[in-house]
């Protein structure tokens, strides 16, 4: 059997239609539209693969960079994913997803996602007001408090944004392993909607309580870092996929690190960034197809180890 690297895998991707992509030749079932899970604390269902910004989407008032920031966005809105997360920690990706997806005139298929990155009330209020102005909305679908600087005062001021109907959802977040042990705390106490944290296959430590935390108490978790910082890829470089990768719909290596994070019921979003629309739509594929059971999870760690 013939085996794609997500180099490979990719670029064939990239130069096909949606309805070419369901042709037998890739082996995909059910790949009719994204999974979708619903949003702990409402009814609302989201796309399982999202996009993240850091970096990325940094760009500024690059004309290139931005048309082909534009064909990310586009590809993403084609194959069914809404969720973007960005962070005025994040330089100018706020303003460029704002110009961007106004241009595209495309605002309510997407769900915009961002943070609080300082200290202090006044500070956290006009952080969050300058957020809807460069993001071209007068309502944000959620704010998350950035690596919790200052939870406790912006937890007041989103609660209270909440019920005013100035944005949607709120919610907390962190990047680091040693972080999870207060996110679990929080998530206990105050019930955020959401959840944002590090985890991938070759970093489980959220797979300890974290995830069961969040799932336990109804709380949605967007996982950021699924490739391990890019550490999963370096390990990965002209190794080819195991042949019963094909039984999960799993045709790179990209697929296979996402695959794994979302096969757990608890994972509402992953969002890997990217530049890239090939990358994009590589990424997107995961949200199709088969998801691997708890005995291939075990069998996907194993097999990394031998690499």
């Amino acid at each position: 059997m013939r085996k794609y690297t997500r180099r490979e895998a990719t670029k064939v991707i990239g130069g096909l239609t949606i309805g070419s992509l369901l042709l037998p030749t890739f082996g995909f079932t059910d790949m009719n539209s994204i999974r979708k899970r619903k949003i702990g604390s409402s009814n609302e269902s989201l796309p399982i693969v999202g996009l993240g910004t850091w970096q990325s989407f940094d760009v500024g008032n690059n004309k290139t960079k931005r048309e082909q920031l534009t064909s990310v966005l586009e590809n993403m809105k084609e194959y069914g994913g809404s969720v973007i997360d960005s962070s005025p920690m994040y330089g100018s990706s706020e303003s460029v997803v704002g110009d961007l997806v106004q241009q595209m005139n495309s605002r309510d298929q997407f769900f915009f996602a961002t943070k609080v990155w300082t200290s202090g009330k006044q500070n956290g209020i006009d952080q969050m007001t300058n957020s809807m102005r460069l993001m071209k909305t007068n309502t944000l679908d959620l704010i998350q408090i950035h690596n919790l600087i200052d939870w406790r005062t912006h937890m007041h001021t989103l609660k209270k944004w909440k019920d005013e109907q100035k944005i949607r959802y709120w919610g907390i977040t962190h990047y680091v392993d040693s972080a999870h042990d207060k996110l679990i705390q929080i998530i206990k106490a105050e019930k955020p909607d959401f959840v944002q944290f590090n985890y991938a296959i070759n970093n489980l430590n959220a797979e300890k309580k974290l995830l069961h935390t969040a799932q336990e108490n109804n709380v949605s978790v967007i996982i950021n870092r699924p490739y391990g910082g890019g550490s999963l890829f370096r390990l990965t470089k002209g190794k080819n996929l195991p042949d019963w990768c094909n039984d999960y719909d799993i045709k790179s290596w990209g697929q296979f690190f996402l695959k794994y994070i979302l096969a757990s019921k608890a994972v509402t979003c992953v969002i890997p960034g990217t530049s890239k629309p090939h990358h994009l739509i590589d990424n997107m594929k995961a949200g199709f197809g088969r998801l691997p059971d708890d005995a291939t999870r075990k069998k996907m760690i194993a097999y990394l180890k031998t690499l």
